[in-house]
Order: C-alpha cells, then structure tokens, then sequence
C-alpha cells in the first residue's frame, strides 16, 4: 500500500518513510529554504482574516512544499516539474524537515475549527491528526534505516523511474538527470547507514540476506538488461529513432561511467561493513527508545488506542474464530486427516499450481475480469481510473510479497497496477487468488484509492494520502465481498479467503509477540505454520516483513473488524431499507479516515436515514 500513504506496496513503503522532503540543494541552500517555508507557515499562523481561507492557503502551501519536497511523490501523484530530481536525503535536510514539521502543527492550531464548514472540519481534523502524528514521530530515527530487504535504493530508484512519465523527449531527458543524480542518493545513503551503525539503528541482519543480490542487480552493465534502463527500450511511437539512438547513448554511458561504480561502492559497504554490524535481535524494543517507538507505531497504524496486549488478546481470538470456519470448509472438500496434514496437501499438491508465469498472470487477470460487471451490484459510484495486472519486477521479487498495488494518476494518465509475483511458482497456489484479486484490485485498493483520487473539492493531502487501519481493512474487508458476487464457488478457493483472514488474524499474534512480548523469529514462524496453510517460503518473507515493518501489519484486522462492525449496526437499525450500494458509497466517499471519524459519520449516516424512513411513513 509508496505515498505518503500507507498502500501496501514497495513505493508506498519508501515515500511513506519519508518525514517530508525537500529541494535537492546543498546544506546551506537547505536551511534557507527551511527558514522560507517556516516563515510562510508563521505569517500563515498570525494573519489575521477569514478562517476558511486561511485553512486552504495552509493545504496549499503544505502541498506545493511538500511536492518540491518529495519529488518522487510528486511524479507518482501526477504532480509536473519535479521528474528531474531525487528527495535530498542529507543529513542537513532531514533535520530541517522534522524542524519545520511543528510550523505546521501550529499554524493549523490557529485556525478556529468551528468557524469551518462540516468538510472543511473534517479537512481540518485529518491536517491537524497527521502534523501531530509527525511531530511525536519525528523523535524516531526511521532515517537511519534506508535500507531494508523491502525498500531502498537498490529498489527505489528503479521504481520511480517505473511510473516517470516517459511521453516526451523531455520526459527521457528528465530520467536521465535522475540517472546521472544517483551517485550522490547513494552516497547520501551510505552515510545514513553509518549513522544507523553508530546509534546502533539497524534492521535484524537475518532480514537483509537478499539485500546484498538486490544491489549487486543494480550493477549489471548491459543497458539492455539492467532494470534502471528499461524506459529506454520502451520509446513512444512518435520519438525518432535518431532521438532514441542519442538517448540510449546517453543512458548507456551514465549506467557504465555513474551507476554502476555507485551501486558496486554501495554493495562492497554494505556487505563488509554494514551488514557484519547490524543486530541480531529481532524486537524494535531492542532499539534506542524503541518501546516508545513500537507504541508510536501501533497507534499511527491503527488509528486507535488499542495496547500491544490488547491487539494480541484480540489476535488469538480471531485465529480460533476463523479455525472454526476453516475446519467447516475441510469437511466439505471431504479431505480425510487432520489441518496440518490438509495445509501439506494444499502446499505441496502439484494441480493447486500453475507451472509458467503467463498461466499465473493470465488466472489473476481472468478473475479480475469476473469481478469488474458484478462491482454495479454492491457501489453506487465506481472510479473512472482504468487497472491492470504485471509481475512483480525481477530485481525485487525474491523478498517481496506475494502481490501488492500501486497507485495509478489521472494526472499523469497512468493506470494503477496490482503486481503479482511470478517467483517461486511453486509457492503460488491457485486457492488463494480469488482472495488477492479482491484485495488489490477491485472492490479493494483500486476502487477504493482511485476513488479517493476522483474526490471532488478535496484538498491534495486527502486524495493521496491515506491511513493502514482504513486502506488495508477496507481491502481485507473486501476479501470477504467474494461470496456476494459469485466467487469461491470452490471449497477451495473459499478456503483461500479464510487463510488469508487467518493471516491477518496471526498477525495481530506475531507482530505484538515479536515487538513487545520477546517471542523470537522462529516462533512466530511455527505459530504462522501451524495456523494457516500458506507455504514456508511465503510465511518467511512476511515474518520478516513484520520484523522490519513494525506495527503496520496490526492494521489490516483492526480496519477490517471496524468495518464489519459498522456494516451490522447500519443493517440492524436500518432493516428492510438497508442499501449495501448506499453503505459503501458512504464508506469510501471522503477517501480514508481514521477508525474514530470513519465510526461517527456511519453512525451519523444512518441516523439520516432513519430520518428519511420517518418522514417518509
């Protein structure tokens, strides 16, 4: 979701991390950008005027920051002029950002609220909720963690250059100053790893075994194999072939002079001298403040204020609720023996597989075609944004997720994409597809982000951004839409949609057993075997996920149960004038919110639409 959302994806995950960002200028030019835009929020703060007004000159002024700031961001949203450049990651710049985070608190404070209209309250409540999220979270240094197994440079750059409009002879002129700027991203990275090993800040070592193969990837030096290069061998129509000649030249010469001399410098660092020093405790508690960090977390991720323990508790609930539904299912496949030995049978039986890649895509694609006529029956309004299917690029597949989306702009035209992974086809049973499919695709984080960028008068940080709790427990909540349009007509693909529930419901375990409670890796690997049917390779990659991700995995069931909850009480109250189409229509119709706000303006809802039964008898 790579913005400075929370989309389970890799891009998602990067951006995120991002605290803000900033022109990419030396220190000294930093710090006077830094004073401009601290002053603008200043006389913002003091001026004296309509309240409204100032509220959207505030968005205003955040969002432009925010997009010269972060130009990834800014190319992936759709937002021009800002495709030449990387985010300075210096250590100068990352200081003036979390310093001009509390301008923004304060300049929101002085904005009388109920001086607003309801949406701009409700605007107002979301700008305020994420400037104090970022204020208490800047104490943490998420910076000095640039590199994971899921993101970083070895992934990053490659990634953006991805979703670089590529229309224009221009366009390609830009990608190649992102190219030649590379060098320096890498260098800043290098440091930020330093300063991680000296505050004892690293990621678990047995997390990052694959790293040092996804750098070395970087280093290849045919144009025409290396990832970074791929634009340029994908030229528009009306580009001549003089012109693509010229730019692959160019292309060429930078990845062999620039690239890759940077990426092999960032490969020998890190395999002899990052990675023999990084920790082998598993717990974010084991870090630097690292209890408070973990606390930080979970309620950022979950918008709630939901304990560690208290997720757990809620977690072992969940997983003996769903074993109950999962042994019905096992009966009705008439499977003789016990769940372990039916979960073998459903990772190791060769007819639950595809054998090539295009087979997987093509069932993925099949399914999503399936579901799109049925969307009518359960929303009202669907988004006009266009998606499609692609595998999960070669250069991070390995430790990457079994699928995940990444947002499209109707800015930049770009559809979105649900990604799913090709690696390992023996890994990737065909009973959990139907499941994914609802979750990345439609009714999930399609609809759902596409939707939110579609919203009319919104301003730009509500279109883009997003919270875990409601993203991904809207997607995980769609998982079970399944049985409403026709799909898991097989036991086995219904089995799928329990199995990934249970993934989420072990996760409430895992996660808070790991980070708070001292389980061990290895105990949350055979607590994830032992309750749910997803292979060994599978169940790895996400317990180290977890590991390096802390707190944002507890989101997805919390989002999901609210959901459900407020689905029951809209039925029980409504009865017979219970409209599923109105109830999703309202659910996603300001984008995602905070479980609090998203629970009172259902509730508000419903209390309209009892009105309207009153009235009306």
């Amino acid at each position: 979701m790579k913005t400075k959302s929370n989309y389970d994806s890799p891009m998602t995950r990067r951006i995120f991390l991002f605290v803000a960002s900033t022109l990419f200028l030396s220190p000294l030019l930093a710090l006077s950008a830094e004073t401009a835009f601290e002053q603008n929020c200043t006389q913002l703060a003091g001026r004296i005027g309509n309240d409204t007004e100032r509220l959207h000159d505030l968005f205003k002024l955040d969002w432009e920051h925010a997009m010269l700031d972060n130009p990834e961001f800014a190319t992936e949203v759709g937002y021009p002029g800002q495709n030449d450049r990387w985010t300075d990651q210096s250590l100068e710049a990352i200081d003036r950002r979390k310093q001009e985070t509390p301008a923004l608190l304060k300049a929101i404070q002085s904005i009388d609220r109920s001086k607003l209209s309801p949406a701009d309250q409700l605007n107002f409540d979301l700008f305020r909720k994420n400037q104090e999220d970022a204020v208490e979270g800047a104490r943490f240094k998420q910076e000095f963690l640039p590199i994971t197994q899921l993101n970083g440079v070895q992934q990053g750059v490659a990634e953006t250059l991805e979703v670089s409009p590529r229309a224009t002879i221009n366009d390609y002129e830009n990608i190649l100053k992102r190219l030649e700027a590379v060098p320096v991203l890498i260098d800043q990275t290098i440091v930020l790893l330093n300063k991680g090993l000296e505050t004892k800040v690293t990621p678990p070592r047995i997390t990052l075994r694959d790293v040092p193969a996804q750098i070395k990837s970087q280093t290849e030096e045919n144009p025409e194999k290396n990832s970074l290069l791929r634009p340029f061998w994908e030229f528009p129509a009306d580009i001549q072939d003089a012109e693509r000649e010229r730019l692959r030249k160019a292309a060429a010469q930078i990845l062999k002079e620039k690239i890759v001399p940077a990426y092999a410098k960032l490969h020998e660092f890190f395999v002899k001298k990052y990675l023999p020093n990084t920790r082998e405790t598993i717990a974010i508690t084991d870090l630097p403040d690292g209890k408070a960090w973990y606390a930080h977390n979970v309620r950022r991720e979950t918008t709630t204020s939901l304990t560690p323990q208290q997720i757990h508790e809620l977690g072992l609930s969940e997983v003996k609720r769903i074993h109950e539904e999962m042994d019905k299912v096992i009966k009705e496949t008439k499977f003789k023996g016990t769940f372990a030995d039916f979960s073998k049978y459903l990772r190791t039986e060769p007819k639950f597989y595809y054998k090539d890649s295009d087979s997987l895509l093509n069932g993925y694609r099949d399914i999503a075609k399936r579901i799109d006529p049925e969307l009518a029956r359960l929303f009202g309004k669907l988004p006009r944004l266009p998606y499609g299917v692609r595998p999960v690029p070669s250069y991070s597949e390995k430790s990457q997720t079994t699928a995940y989306y990444q947002p499209g702009s109707p800015q930049a035209g770009r559809p979105g994409w649900f990604y799913a992974n090709t690696y390992a086809l023996d890994t990737r049973p065909k009973w959990e597809m139907e499941a994914l499919t609802l979750h990345e695709s439609v009714p999930g984080h399609h609809l759902q982000i596409a939707l939110s960028q579609e919203m009319e008068d919104a301003p730009e940080f509500r279109k883009h951004g997003g919270y875990t709790a409601f993203v991904e427990g809207w997607a995980l909540y769609c998982e079970g839409l399944g049985t409403e349009i026709g799909l898991y007509q097989d036991p086995y693909m219904k089995y799928g949609q329990l199995t990934y529930e249970m993934w989420r419901a072990v996760r409430l375990v895992v996660d808070t057993g790991m980070h708070s409670m001292g389980w061990t890796r290895q105990q949350a690997i055979d607590y994830f075997m032992a309750n749910a049917s997803k292979t060994e390779h599978d169940v790895t990659v996400e317990i180290d996920r977890y590991i390096v991700w802390p707190g944002q995995a507890l989101a997805y069931k919390i989002g999901q149960l609210k959901i459900k909850e407020l689905r029951a009480y809209a039925t029980k109250e409504l009865g017979s004038k219970f409209d599923i189409r109105k109830f999703h229509d309202r659910i996603l119709e300001n984008g995602a919110l905070p479980m609090d706000i998203l629970e009172k303006r259902i509730k508000d809802w419903v209390e309209h639409e009892k009105g309207l039964q009153a009235a009306n008898k």
